[in-house]
């Protein structure tokens, strides 16, 4: 198998752990007991499966928050236009506290970042001296959501 871009080579997952994933992403708190009742292993066998599954970055599992229910009435997508090294840019928008999402793309934008904020006052600070400041950003473009109407993480394995 060819190795990613960050040197590492693609897990292979068979359809065991595939199931376990799926599993998971419908409900991420469920029973390693009734995970192993559906896809024929015992306790002990899924609990190793879904540590290595952690370990080799394969998944993640979080609690997953509506931003506006814990202090954050500001969401946004920003498309920034950069020159120079995108990787190394894309590093230092992760590192922000406000980002949560950082993708560099084709298209009318090089980098693409989600960001949630206290309000707009703070959406306002972060793109300005956070965001504009660094070097490499020529241009950003700032999406505010008005309203989620649908966020899912269930999208299953291929």
């Amino acid at each position: 198998m060819k190795p990613r871009p960050n040197g590492t080579t693609p897990l292979v997952l068979d359809d065991v752990s595939k199931a376990i994933v799926e599993q998971l992403q419908e409900d991420g708190r469920r029973p390693y007991a009734s995970i192993g009742r559906a896809v024929g292993l015992s306790e002990a066998a899924v609990r190793q499966r879904v540590q290595r599954l952690i370990d080799t970055g394969v998944m993640q599992i979080v609690a997953v928050t509506d931003p506006t229910q814990v202090g954050f009435s500001r969401q946004a997508m920003i498309g920034i236009r950069a020159a120079g090294d995108l990787r190394s840019l894309a590093d230092s928008l992760a590192d922000l506290a406000e980002v949560d999402y950082v993708v560099i793309c084709a298209g009318g934008f090089d980098l693409l970042i989600e960001v949630v904020c206290e309000d707009d006052a703070h959406l306002l600070e972060f793109l300005d001296e956070r965001v504009r400041s660094l070097p490499g950003v020529h241009a950003t473009e700032t999406f505010v959501y008005l309203k989620l109407r649908k966020q899912l993480y269930n999208w299953g394995t291929r």
